[in-house]
């Protein structure tokens, strides 16, 4: 027997069980195994999946689990992503390390090249101001050491890269105006070296966000 025939057999069976009318049945019949406890969120909602990829978080976790994914590493993972399934190359590092975290093949914060964390903080002065704090040298050494943050890139008044101590790793900081007075630093520290990193880092950039706004304030 066929699929297709075995199928109409079990919605037909259903329909004599149920009452319901042929599209329900079939509707419940096809409708997909449910998907094991995920170990972690994505860092990306669903709906911003949606938007970008035309896929649910359910959906791409029941194409990757058919594809055997958690039997390759990363970088083959996203290259399938990528080249196969047609996601560019922002997109398909997102899906892969959502479906990463969802099957236990990642901790939390854990990036390809290590760990991260953010840290967010609202300040009373506009986004030119704010960038200036972080951008040159003179103002940023009023509130974070000299010599803690090495400037890479910066574009004012929205983003800044740098270079953080001598450890490897970066922070890249995004600037949003919320008003000619009001403005928000958005902090991103990468490529930490291990997890237990995280949760230091982010006292630290909480604790030197908070000195740079008692000194905007003041």
């Amino acid at each position: 027997m066929t699929k297709q025939k075995a199928r109409k057999r079990d919605v037909r069976t259903r329909m004599t069980k149920t009452g319901e009318r042929y599209t329900a049945a079939r509707r419940n019949v096809l409708k997909p195994e449910p998907l094991p406890p995920g170990a972690a969120e994505p860092l990306v909602s669903d709906a911003a999946v949606r938007r970008a990829t035309g896929k649910r978080w359910d959906d791409w976790f029941r194409i990757l689990d058919a594809w055997g994914a958690t039997q390759h590493t990363h970088t083959e993972i996203a290259h399938y992503v990528n080249a196969e399934l047609g996601v560019d190359g922002w997109w398909s590092q997102n899906v892969t390390v959502g479906y990463e975290r969802a099957r236990g093949m990642r901790a939390a914060h854990q990036r390809p090249d290590g760990f991260s964390v953010g840290v967010t903080k609202t300040f009373p002065v506009g986004a030119e101001r704010l960038h200036a704090m972080f951008a040159q040298a003179r103002q940023r050494n009023r509130w974070i050491d000299e010599g803690t943050l090495a400037l890479r890139t910066a574009t004012a008044p929205r983003t800044a890269r740098f270079d953080f101590g001598d450890d490897g790793s970066r922070v890249v900081v995004g600037i949003t105006a919320k008003g000619p007075s009001k403005s928000t630093a958005a902090i991103q520290h990468e490529r930490l070296p291990e997890a237990g990193a995280v949760k230091d880092m982010r006292a630290f950039w909480k604790e030197r966000l908070g000195v740079l706004a008692d000194l905007l304030a003041g």
